[in-house]
């Protein structure tokens, strides 16, 4: 079991450093939700992306992220917990296009439609089975693609569409993610249409979803509930 468990991990590393060879040496869009200009260079704060070090200070710590062999803790509504290496915590990510993440599922655990504003997905899972989709966008006819994953199987989620990950089996299952972005961002959708903070109005979304109204109220409730 050992053995094979090494096979696969072998087999990811082989396919996420191929997809990074492929990867553009920079992020072509931007890096954050928004970045409002400023007449007076002063006083910016931010820019699109991250502020560079200087080359001759950097250290291989830089280019190190340890830890993505241990399980995580999967225990909460979902039953899943993603682990995500970006720029935020491998600074030296800054500028390549690329990032990374380990998704752990407890049997049946949901890694719930989400998307990645910036940046294309392609999983590889390790352990357990996987039921996985993406939905088109509108002009498409929002065409549903799903396929069930076994370990050693790979699926690509294009950027920008909304795509999830279900654990169909009765073991824990692992798989890990490249992402085209060194910071793809991501929106899970139910949490930000009823988590937003501020709530968005009930009309608004009673109307979207030809629900009743009290029903939106007890959704919001859930969510807002995780939030604050």
């Amino acid at each position: 079991m050992q053995i094979m468990k090494a096979k696969y991990l072998v087999r990811a590393v082989a396919l996420l450093a191929l997809a990074f060879s492929l990867a553009s040496a920079y992020d072509p869009s931007p890096l954050q939700d928004f970045c409002v200009a400023v007449k007076n260079p002063a006083s910016a704060v931010f820019v699109n992306g991250k502020f560079c070090n200087d080359p001759k200070l950097a250290t291989a710590n830089d280019f190190f992220f340890s830890g993505l062999n241990v399980p995580r803790n999967t225990l909460n509504p979902l039953g899943s917990n993603v682990t995500a290496v970006n720029v935020d915590n491998l600074a030296g990510l800054n500028t390549l296009g690329i990032s990374l993440a380990r998704v752990d599922f407890a049997p049946y655990g949901l890694n719930p439609p989400h998307t990645h504003p910036r940046g294309t997905e392609f999983l590889i899972v390790l352990e357990g089975t996987l039921y996985v989709g993406f939905v088109t966008s509108n002009g498409d006819g929002n065409r549903l693609f799903t396929k069930t994953l076994y370990p050693g199987d790979v699926f690509v989620f294009p950027i920008g569409l909304i795509h999830f990950q279900f654990n169909v089996g009765k073991t824990n299952a692992v798989a890990f993610a490249g992402l085209s972005s060194q910071n793809p961002g991501v929106i899970t959708i139910a949490k930000a249409i009823f988590g937003s903070d501020p709530k968005i109005n009930p009309d608004v979304l009673a109307k979207a979803f030809q629900v009743d109204k009290n029903l939106v109220g007890y959704l919001q409730k859930q969510f807002w509930s995780d939030n604050n």
